[in-house]
Parts: structure tokens; sequence; C-alpha cells
């Protein structure tokens, strides 16, 4: 169930689960703040939250029109704008507080900005999907280099170990500090690297089996489910239980893994969709057993709350369009330590949302490595 308050405060109300009420959130509609110096966002592809609830935003400046960026030209055109830096930090009352990102010496930055993540030790993860992008970037907080896992050039196949191809988003499991890749735009794989040293762990495909790059016939949801990842394979989430959940996008469906690769089960989240995929982002919610999965899905607009066990959705929000709480290509999101839920949208979107969390929720204690 909908409801709007007022001109711009969307309420959304869920049906009750076997077990809890799920969640219900109301867009904040004076999140984020306007940008100092000046500044204009474009295609935001990524977000994250950090240890102290900071919201990691990464964007693309080179999305942004001549129209949108009018002040930044030679001779100005108008009074307003100029991009921003690629990586934007906000606080909690969207506040930009840090900004960095672009070229630098010692590694290659990225054609085309796509997916960002804060490790359990502080460090930043950035990801590139442009046509040539075939790396992950490892940074601090501060916006120094830190690591570069493969390179730029060519695109090469499923089974190259020394390099990506178009990848999307990563995380890096606490438990064994190994970085966790979702590969990509090109590749079709769940790649797996030691995230202090980068060297390759180990890889799989749909199912666990190996990945292919094998041309897929159009997705068709009567047929049946592709033996295959379809591109992009888009996210990748870890559970504390140690489950691995993989967004196979354009297949419209969520799948399982053990750390090791091995396969656990899948669902499907509106199996109809044709258009672009369903499953575009993924993450876990903030309570002891994790007990909900919220999902993005740019081809319908919608945020949908899912039984993390079952894939049952149990309650959506948002809708194609342009106010505040409506969407246009919602392409992440990520939830704070007390269940507040902020979005990213690409395309024409090029905005970042914050749906604040109405409800009771016994909020996990952190661990100590986790602060």
């Amino acid at each position: 169930m909908r409801l709007r308050l007022g001109l711009a405060a969307l309420v959304v109300a869920f049906a009750g689960a076997a077990s809890a009420e799920p969640p219900t959130f109301q867009v904040d509609p004076a999140w984020p703040k306007p940008l100092p110096n000046n500044w204009i966002m474009g295609q935001a592809s990524g977000v994250a939250v950090d240890a102290q609830d900071h919201i990691w935003v990464v964007q693309r400046p080179r999305t942004l029109t001549d129209d949108e960026k009018a002040a930044s030209l030679d001779p100005p055109r108008t009074k307003c704008c100029h991009p921003a830096p690629p990586v934007l930090v906000f606080d909690q009352a969207g506040t930009l507080i840090r900004s960095w990102g672009g070229p630098g010496e010692g590694y290659d930055w990225p054609q085309n900005e796509h997916g960002i993540h804060i490790d359990h030790k502080g460090f930043v993860w950035l990801a590139g999907n442009g046509e040539q992008d075939g790396l992950i970037l490892k940074f601090t907080p501060e916006g120094k280099f830190v690591l570069q896992i493969g390179k730029q050039g060519p695109q090469t196949n499923s089974l190259d170990t020394t390099r990506l191809g178009r990848p999307a988003a990563m995380q890096v499991d606490p438990e064994t500090n190994e970085l966790f890749v979702a590969d990509g735009y090109f590749n079709h794989r769940v790649i797996v690297f030691d995230a202090g040293t980068g060297a390759f762990k180990r890889m799989w495909g749909a199912y666990g089996k190996p990945p292919t790059d094998e041309t897929l016939p159009a997705y068709d949801p009567a047929a049946a489910p592709a033996q295959q990842f379809r591109n992009p394979v888009h996210c990748v989430q870890i559970a504390r239980d140690g489950l691995v959940y993989v967004c196979d996008r354009a297949n419209d469906r969520v799948q399982v893994f053990r750390r090791d690769g091995s396969f656990v089960k899948e669902f499907f989240v509106e199996k109809a969709t044709r258009a672009n995929g369903s499953v575009w982002e993924l993450a876990l919610w903030p309570d002891p057993d994790q007990t909900y999965l919220l999902n993005a899905d740019g081809a319908n607009n919608e945020v949908r709350t899912l039984r993390r066990d079952t894939g049952e959705v149990l309650g959506a929000f948002g809708r194609n369009g342009r106010m505040a709480g409506d969407f246009h290509w919602v392409h992440n999101l990520a939830v704070d330590s007390k269940g507040n839920v902020f979005t990213t949208e690409v395309d024409t979107g090029k905005r970042a949302q914050k749906f604040l969390f109405r409800g009771e929720m016994v909020v996990r204690k952190r661990a100590a490595s986790e602060k």
C-alpha cells in the first residue's frame, strides 16, 4: 500500500511477514542538501554506507550535458553548473563532507564509474563498466590510491584471470578478507581475489558452473532458466552466515552460493520483466538475522522488500517519475545501521535519495572490526 503525505512525503506500508511486520519507509525530500561550489551530479551509479553511517556516492561527471555543466564551458554559457567530483560523501543530514576522485598517478581511472563499496577496514573500492574497463580500484577514505586489480584495454573473456570484463560491483568478505566481484557487463561470472594483495582465488558462473561466454537467446520468462549468467552480472552481497547473493539482472533472478562458489538455490523476482532486468541491486537488512533483502529494480523503478530465505516479495515502493520518492532507473541502494535506505539513479535520473525507516527493529551491535 502506498500513501502520499503532503506534497513530497511518501510512506510505504507492507503486508505482514510470517514472523514480524516488514519495514516501512518515508522519503526525505530535503536530502541531500545542495552541493557546494556550484557543483552538479551526473548519473549516480553507486552508493554505500560506511561504519560511521556516512553515505558514499559515486557519480559520472562525464554524463552531464553541456546545458547541465554550462558554467564550466569556455566561455561559460550560464551561471550554473560545474561537474562535481566522482566520489561524494554525505552525512546523515545530507551535507557533503568529503569529495575526491578522477585520474591520478599509478592507476587507471574507469571510463564509466560503476559501483562503490566500503569494506570492514574502511577502504573504498570502485569499479567501472566502460568499453575498455577491466579493473577494480582500492583507495583510502581520503582518496589515496592503494591497489589496482586488472587493467584497461580490449575485453577478453570470462576465463581471463588477469583482468575483469566491465565489472559492476564488489564486496569484501570480512571473515576471509576476500574481494567478491560481480563481473559484469562483458564477462559472465563472480570472481574472487585476495583483498590485500589482489591475487586471484577462484571464479564461477551460474549454478556454480565454469563461466562461459556463449550467446544466449533473448530472455523469455516462459523458457527454462538460463544455464549461464546474462549481462550484466550486476551485484554481489555476502551475508554474515556465509551465503553469497548474486544479481543475475537480465535473467530476473537472484542466485545464492556458498563462499566457495557451490550453488545453493535461486529465486526469481518480477519474472515477466523483459526490459533490462529486475534485479539491479540487493542490500541486506541490518537486523541480527539479516531477515530481508532490499531489491532495487531500475526497469520497473521500484524498491522491494524480499524475504531473504525464500525471495518472497513482501512489498515495494516507488514508480517511474520525477517527484521525490519516484525513480528513473534506480540503479543501486544501501542501508544504514538504523534501516534508512539510500538510492541512486542513472540515465536521466542523476540523483540520490534517502528513505527514512519507519518502524521498530532490534539493531545488531557492530563488532569491533566494523567500527
